[in-house]
């Protein structure tokens, strides 16, 4: 299952660095661009060479085990130095001095090799084996990988945390922040190998094939990172999406009110019966508009001194000083409505009720005050039942 898991986030994260080349081809450096194709591709050929399918698929000789292991070590490290190298870029611009830390990665990748080649590992079964002669070179190419890969990761990590904790919230820094997971991911999933150094220096063996949680870390990294770096191509459908429910969530939640609201001034509800026809979003504009003409169509009948009163009996009850404000609007509005059913009126010299919502306020903000008010006019009526 994780490997499919793999194979899958794999071809998302072809699909999604490809994506951004294209989409950013015009807004970007070339060089920028290619350096983000560079590090996918990297990445996702790294893990699909280190699979148990691709092992399958090459079959026995030693030719293909050593070119398979050494090709995923070799790309695990290419996809850092690009990552390295794309971040400079970005943060730096055409002034980037990419020079050293690209000598330093292929200085890594070329002992990498030799130490490897000198190693002479041999498979048997699902094990690695080395000799008394090749093991110190085994141990070396280990510690080269470790060096370097957990070197570069800590500065992604540092870079990529200190932007998204600079940057403005938006789609940015949430972007930032998957990155900052995915490299953190990354960075768990080349620390597991001390476990591959401990072994390989107590036994001279270490296992050919990925374990269970470095696939899992695997698998974790190219989803995160490959989200991170293409949001802005599917951040608006969820956000729209997420816009929906919630417009949704509030329609439903500021329900109560408005059926009392409606049943005492009939006349506020327009075309009933197709609130949902137009959308979520649709529907609650005109719900919190028809609580609103509610609201103005009651004016006559607000006591002018309950407020006060409501605010001394709300914070007797024990009422939480944050629910004081709606709660006082809902009794209030119960009143109102009482008193509109049996005909008393105040004079309009003695003052009406404050405007259910800032004026300035849109209709988000108004539909989550609606909604506090509904909760604490549903706690009234429930309360004068009982």
């Amino acid at each position: 299952m994780i490997e499919t898991l793999a194979y899958h986030l794999c071809l998302v994260g072809f699909a999604g660095f490809g994506y951004k080349l294209v989409e950013a081809r015009r807004g970007q450096p070339v060089r920028t661009m290619w350096l983000l194709a560079g590090f996918g591709i990297c990445i996702a050929t790294g893990i699909v060479v280190l699979t148990p399918a691709m092992a399958a698929l090459a079959g026995q000789g030693p030719v293909a085990e050593w070119v398979l292991s050494l090709a995923g070590d070799e790309l695990k490290l290419g996809a850092i130095g690009f990552a390295v190298a794309f971040t400079q870029s970005v943060w730096r611009g055409e002034g980037a001095r990419l020079a050293p830390h690209a000598l330093f990665t292929g200085a890594a990748m070329v002992l990498l090799a030799v130490c490897f080649t000198l190693s002479e590992p041999r498979r048997v079964g699902d094990d690695t084996v080395f000799s008394g002669a090749g093991l110190p070179f085994a141990l070396a190419d280990k510690l080269v990988f470790l060096a370097y890969s957990l070197i570069s990761l800590g500065l992604l990590i540092a870079v990529f945390a200190r932007s998204a904790w600079h940057a403005e919230p938006g789609p940015l820094r949430t972007g930032l922040w998957l990155l900052v997971v995915g490299v953190g991911a990354a960075f768990a999933w080349t620390f597991w190998d001390i476990d591959d150094v401990r072994r390989l220096a107590a036994t001279a063996r270490i296992g050919a094939r990925e374990d269970l949680p470095s696939s899992v870390l695997a698998a974790t990294t190219i989803g995160f990172v490959a989200a991170g770096a293409t949001l802005s191509a599917w951040s608006p459908a969820v956000s729209s999406m997420i816009g929906r429910v919630r417009a949704y969530r509030a329609y439903r939640r500021i329900e109560p009110l408005w059926t009392a609201l409606r049943a005492a001034v009939p006349g506020i509800a327009l075309d009933p019966g197709r609130e949902l026809t137009g959308g979520a979003e649709f529907a609650l504009y005109r719900r919190v508009i028809e609580i609103r003409d509610g609201h103005l169509a009651l004016r006559p009948h607000f006591d002018p001194d309950l407020p006060a009163r409501a605010e001394t009996a709300a914070r007797r009850a024990g009422v939480p000083e944050t629910e004081v404000a709606p709660t006082v609007e809902a009794m209030t509005l119960a009143a109102a409505i009482e008193a509109g059913r049996e005909g008393r009126r105040f004079e309009p010299g003695q003052g009406g009720p404050g405007p259910l919502a800032d004026a300035d306020a849109d209709v988000t903000t108004e539909a989550a005050w609606l909604v506090r008010v509904s909760r604490a006019w549903q706690r009234v009526v429930s309360g004068k039942q009982g």
